[in-house]
């Protein structure tokens, strides 16, 4: 039996799972759709099923599967020992909501054992031959899974609810705001201990290093940290834990992105530029574009107005003032998922909604030098609220 006491770290509380819960269901019965169906595959984009469940895929090696009846309790697929050993995966202490675990040792990396995964499932689904199935985050759907369900469930009907969903996970109740606020919080921590540690000799991995172990005393759970470092007059990139081995030397010019997931698994970000020394005048004046471009950004962002119209005036900014065009997604949701809907590109179809939890990121790029600044923000009635991270947004120089 769940308790809050249990061997979880920072769970939501059970009065808003059930919101979730409830939510899912009332458009179930609406859309006529019986059963649900999502998967997770690792925990930065893994926020259908921990939205419903509480539980995250940790990475590759464990996804997590969810069966979601409107009128049952949930069944969870899982890697695990096959029976006749006893479900245990995930454990027993952290389900909420949930009728029975299936397992079975399937694994990506041995593709011959994937078929198990559709067997446990059809095992569940062939209880109701006709049902109408609604996939939820299709796109995380792998094809053998999704091949096997439709030739054993002729009598089925498939249906893609994802818009649904995304649309109550991108509207934060106030439980879940909390959790993004601490998050933002503990960033700034972190961020405070960069700026105290970095020096040159070191090693773009031995700030990937410090930010992930401060974090991790914070109480973060998962999440990444992308650093680049350069000299004067060339851009400085974010690049992944395996392009960080370049040595920082006194003068260059750097960026670091913190986005690790605070506690309770919701995701917020925070990126300054630094500079080891004295800054060029070109990181100065990219920088001071994408405070800017931060600003113009938050002006827009209304109840009701479209991201891509957001986008295309932030690239009219850009490009006046002699910078390249925002060819990323430069602002977008944030909750379990690091990026979540909306994303801020053409043929976004979601708007702006009160309660959204959105980060804005906007970067200065030209062929010398490239600086961006990064926050997050919860849209209100009027448009977005003060600046959920408190560290200063200044370009920060490291004597």
């Amino acid at each position: 039996m769940f308790t809050e006491t249990d061997n979880l770290t920072t769970p939501a509380s059970t009065a808003e799972m059930e919101r979730r819960w409830a939510l899912a269901r009332g458009m179930m019965k609406e859309k006529g759709i019986d059963i649900l169906i999502m998967r997770g595959l690792e925990e930065y984009l893994g926020g259908y099923p921990r939205w419903f469940t509480d539980i995250g895929a940790r990475h590759t090696t464990t996804p997590l599967t969810v069966i979601f009846p409107k009128d049952d309790e949930m069944t969870l697929l899982a890697p695990g020992a096959a029976p006749p050993a006893p479900a245990s995966v995930p454990p027993t202490h952290a389900l909420r909501g949930v009728k029975q675990r299936l397992n079975k040792p399937y694994m990506l990396s041995a593709n011959w054992s994937m078929h198990w995964e559709a067997e446990l499932a059809l095992s569940v689904l062939k209880e109701t031959p006709k049902a109408t199935i609604g996939w939820v985050g299709f796109a995380h759907i792998p094809a053998i899974f999704q091949n096997a369900l439709l030739k054993e469930l002729p009598g089925a009907k498939f249906v893609d609810v994802t818009d649904e969903i995304d649309q109550f996970k991108a509207i934060k109740s106030p439980e879940e705001l909390e959790m993004v606020k601490k998050c933002a919080l503990m960033q700034d921590e972190i961020y405070a201990h960069l700026k105290k540690v970095i020096k040159p000799g070191m090693r773009e991995s031995d700030i990937y290093n410090e930010a992930h172990f401060k974090g991790n005393l914070l109480g973060s759970e998962r999440g990444l940290v992308l650093v680049g470092s350069s000299p004067k007059g060339t851009p400085s990139t974010y690049n992944f834990r395996r392009f960080q081995n370049r040595m920082l030397k006194e003068g260059d010019q750097l960026m670091v992105l913190v986005e690790l997931a605070g506690p309770g698994g919701m995701y917020t970000e925070i990126s300054r530029p630094m500079s080891l020394g004295k800054p060029g005048q070109q990181q100065v004046d990219a920088y001071g574009l994408s405070l800017e471009a931060q600003q113009l950004t938050l002006k827009l962002l209304k109840p009701g107005a479209m991201p891509g119209d957001i986008l295309r005036e932030i690239n009219d900014f850009m490009t006046s003032r002699g910078y390249k065009p925002e060819l990323r997604i430069f602002a977008h949701g944030q909750g379990y998922d690091l990026v979540e809907r909306p994303v801020f590109q053409t043929g976004e179809p979601m708007p702006i909604t009160a309660g959204m939890n959105l980060t804005v990121h906007p970067g200065g790029a030209s062929d010398f030098s490239w600086a961006s600044v990064c926050d997050n923000y919860i849209i209100g009635p009027d448009g977005p609220g003060e600046c959920l991270h408190k560290f200063p947004k200044d370009l920060i120089v490291l004597e």
